[in-house]
């Protein structure tokens, strides 16, 4: 697949994120599977530059999670403390932060140990002035953060969800 390619389906995928208003999905048949089988070729060109199959793995993760019954809230929202890669909305109704790590192998180690605690650390601050930010006062239940990880695995990305990661 060549990065113009790539680049359409990243901005495909950027696109469908973008909406705040998502209707919360009765069943995970109903997201769009077309995307994340889109997405998941993507990430296996191997001409991508990191930047782009991290932006990919983001969307690749938040795809996979609608399937789920989830509702994006926001995406790589910044903060002074750093960024917040995804906010979900759950089905039970609570609000994830969900950290997002993109590997193309796991020979350097296993992605979510570079969710040091430094990062956790300033996550929970970044989500502390989402949350008060008053333009996401949102009816839930509770907050969360998560951890999911996306590693190439025989050139498909594998999902590891890891709730209440810390």
């Amino acid at each position: 697949m060549n990065t113009s390619r790539s680049s359409q389906i990243l901005e495909a995928g950027s696109e469908a994120a973008s909406h705040f208003h998502q209707p919360m999905l009765d069943s995970p048949t109903e997201a769009n599977p077309s995307l994340v089988d889109q997405l998941a070729t993507a990430m296996a060109d191997p001409s991508l530059a990191p930047k782009q199959f991290g932006a990919l793995g983001e969307h690749y993760a938040a795809a996979w999670l609608e399937r789920q019954g989830w509702r994006t809230l926001s995406r790589n929202w910044h903060t002074r403390y750093g960024e917040l890669d995804i906010v979900m909305m759950a089905p039970d109704r609570t609000i994830v932060f969900v950290e997002v790590k993109s590997r193309r192998n796991a020979h350097y180690g296993i992605p979510q140990e570079a969710v040091t605690h430094s990062k956790q650390v300033n996550l929970r601050r970044a989500a502390c002035e989402w949350l008060i930010d008053r333009r996401n006062r949102i009816p839930h239940t509770a907050i969360r953060f998560d951890v999911v990880t996306v590693v190439l695995e025989l050139g498909k990305p594998v999902i590891h969800h890891i709730p209440g990661a810390f």
